[in-house]
């Protein structure tokens, strides 16, 4: 049997009566200071890119797709206020979200369907690539998928002869402070694919990536065993908000 292991770690109210975060009753007029604001948004975006918006106003134009009628600043500042910044807000776990005054079925939608397309164009500068050329887009990558998640994932990248990046597997789900690592499952999946090299990748939801010792000492044994396998551990990374740690770059591999 396996042995089981673990690593640780809206809108503003046009009117006194209406509450805050209500939408325009249908049929009623927009008034201009709030299509001006649309407008003004939405031409220095497309004048300037986004380099020079903050992240509210970035997710104020995500939100006037789903929120087509009223101004949605208030909304767009309580949520960077709650999740930090634009891609807390997109990582957010659906039910956090919907706690927040404003947040309706349409809105989550939209930032969910949002979230999933900057994984995938992450994800797809790095596969079938080496993976010494694209590192930082492999880290990038991490980051996008994993630095905001409210719980532990345990994902492992599996490369061919080449280096290659041929597969990207989460491997485990887990709780704030830890996730089952079924070593055996790992390498097998490795056998299957004609792997010959490894990278292992968890987060920390705390956002400090220094690794725990239950971190080294798993990554260790995970490290022997594939080298019984003819399998080579190139790395493990642990990635908090806003930076990483390399096992190999720390001198723990």
């Amino acid at each position: 049997m396996a042995r089981r292991s673990s690593f640780s770690d809206g809108q503003v109210p046009l009117f006194d009566a209406a509450p805050p975060g209500a939408v325009l009753p249908q049929g009623a007029r927009v008034p201009s200071y709030i299509e001006g604001h649309r407008d003004r948004l939405r031409d220095r975006f497309s004048n300037g890119g986004a380099d020079a918006m903050p992240d509210y106003e970035l997710l104020e134009l995500i939100l006037f797709r789903s929120v087509r009628r009223g101004d949605v600043k208030p909304l767009a500042r309580r949520l960077i206020d709650r999740f930090g910044d634009l891609n807390g807000v997109l990582s957010a776990a659906s039910a956090r979200l919907a706690e927040t005054e404003g947040v309706g079925p349409a809105i989550l939608h939209d930032l969910r369907l949002i979230e999933a397309a900057a994984h995938r164009m992450a994800r797809g500068r790095v596969m079938r690539r080496p993976v010494l050329s694209s590192w930082q887009m492999l880290l990038d990558y991490c980051q996008t998928a994993m630095a905001h998640r409210e719980t532990e994932q345990f994902r492992v990248f599996y490369l061919d002869r080449k280096n290659v990046l041929v597969a990207d597997e989460a491997q485990a789900q887990g709780t704030v402070d830890h996730v089952p690592v079924y070593p055996r499952e790992i390498l097998k999946r490795a056998l299957e694919l004609n792997a010959s090299a490894l990278i292992l990748v968890h987060n920390h939801p705390s956002g400090d990536p220094t690794p725990s010792e239950a971190d080294i000492t798993m990554t260790r044994q995970i490290e022997a065993a594939a080298a019984a396998l003819g399998l080579t551990l190139h790395d493990h990374l642990v990635i908090g908000k806003g930076r990483e740690v390399s096992f190999r770059s720390e001198g723990y591999l």
